[in-house]
């Protein structure tokens, strides 16, 4: 799972990006309005963490451009402003919570929790499909009810799929939701490859059906 920081204070950003890292997110930083724009116009995430005071220009109005655009990336305002019209009007644009500083990590990080659920996964603590079971808080995946073991990155890799079923998703948005910007910089997403590869054995191993696909010269998609 994928967030972008968009904070102007280095501290939090950072202690922010530790934390959830624990928590097997991929962190990514924004300090600024400009820097946080170019971002989301290049990118996608499972949850952005938006403060509204950048030093060049106003969180709302990156708000506005999420919903300009029809992106569907979360979106949770931090802000030190503890201002009723501010919160109001952050949600009423698209924000999907909000939450003032100061505050703990572990509450952020249950938000986020909350938010990527309703988002991408109905609101439920676990998706089934047929004999494969996700326990979202408990990080695991059985079939026909026995656990299998999947690394961080395979586990990512599955929600990942699922969030977007029936969609094609192609090498590239696959190598950029395990690296984020980094992926711009390989020479080839050959680990992309290899990821899959080892999900869809393990997947096939345990007794689960080929629910994920390969489409030639595109990319993948996830059936059900």
């Amino acid at each position: 799972m994928k967030i972008l920081i968009v904070e102007d204070e280095p501290q939090l950003a950072q202690s922010i990006a530790e934390y959830l890292s624990e928590e097997s997110y991929l962190c990514e930083f924004a300090s600024t309005y400009h820097q946080a724009l170019d971002k989301i116009e290049t990118y996608n995430y499972d949850c952005i963490l938006l403060d509204i005071m950048l030093p060049d220009g106003n969180g709302i109005k990156i708000l506005e451009e999420l919903k300009r655009q029809d992106k569907q990336d979360g979106v949770i305002i931090i802000s030190a402003k503890n201002s009723l019209d501010d919160k109001i009007k952050g949600l009423q644009i698209g924000a999907d919570d909000y939450l003032t500083k100061p505050f703990h990590l572990s509450e952020l990080a249950a938000r986020i929790y909350s938010v990527i659920r309703r988002k991408q996964f109905g609101n439920s603590n676990t998706v089934q499909q047929n004999e494969l079971q996700i326990d979202l808080l408990a990080k695991s995946v059985s079939v026909n009810s026995e656990l299998i073991s999947l690394t961080k990155k395979e586990f990512d890799l599955l929600l990942y799929f699922i969030g977007n079923k029936n969609k094609v998703i192609s090498k590239s948005a696959l190598a950029e939701h395990l690296s984020g910007d980094f992926a711009d910089m390989l020479d080839n997403h050959d680990f992309v490859y290899a990821h899959i590869k080892n999900l869809k054995r393990k997947l096939n191993e345990a007794g689960c059906d080929t629910y994920l696909k390969t489409v030639y010269g595109t990319g993948y998609k996830w059936e059900g």
